[in-house]
């Protein structure tokens, strides 16, 4: 692990390519981790983080920082903090940072603070881009927290980089959250 470039590793919406444009993307891996739904006191749904759970796995991509100017992508990622991290792309082992929220923050979500289904499709496409339909079903069964309800938005997504998904990608969104036991509420609730 010689490269010292600045990266981070990507769990959840910075897997999908189309939500960001930081260069040398790379599919990877990162051991000891995995992906909960989580909310904060500031947001006013859930979110992806991810938490330390030694003998797991996630998939994700990672991606260089250029001039290791982390304004623009912690602003994105306000909630977080960075953690080092070693992500294992095919054949190298880099150094990274992965955004998480500190488990004292994070708070379970409930009814108040939903899964918004625009942000799951758009994590979902991102899966189903890097890895095909195997790693979209990876996303669904190394990410807990299911039990939250998800507010179905795809009319009119809230999601502010929310992606078109198409008919086929929709369906397998559909079949992963049920899958999980996922409860969807309609918009308004």
């Amino acid at each position: 692990m010689q490269d010292q470039t600045a990266r981070f590793f990507g769990s959840g919406s910075l897997v999908n390519r189309a939500t960001h444009d930081y260069p040398d993307a790379r599919r990877a891996s990162l051991h000891g981790w995995h992906r909960v739904w989580v909310h904060v006191a500031d947001r006013p749904v859930a979110f992806l983080s991810v938490e330390a759970a030694p003998g797991s796995q996630i998939l994700g991509l990672v991606a260089k920082v250029p001039g290791a100017d982390w304004a623009a992508l912690d602003a994105r990622e306000h909630a977080y903090r960075r953690h080092p991290v070693v992500a294992r792309t095919e054949g190298a082992e880099l150094a990274a940072q992965v955004y998480a929220v500190p488990v004292r923050d994070g708070l379970e979500p409930r009814r108040e603070f939903p899964l918004i289904l625009s942000y799951i499709d758009t994590v979902v496409q991102g899966f189903l881009r890097e890895f095909g339909e195997s790693g979209a079903e990876h996303f669904f069964q190394t990410t807990a927290g299911w039990t939250a309800p998800i507010r179905d938005d795809r009319k009119t997504p809230s999601y502010p980089r929310a992606q078109a998904l198409t008919p086929a990608e929709r369906r397998i969104v559909d079949r992963g959250l049920l899958s999980v036991g996922a409860r969807i509420i309609g918009p308004d609730q």
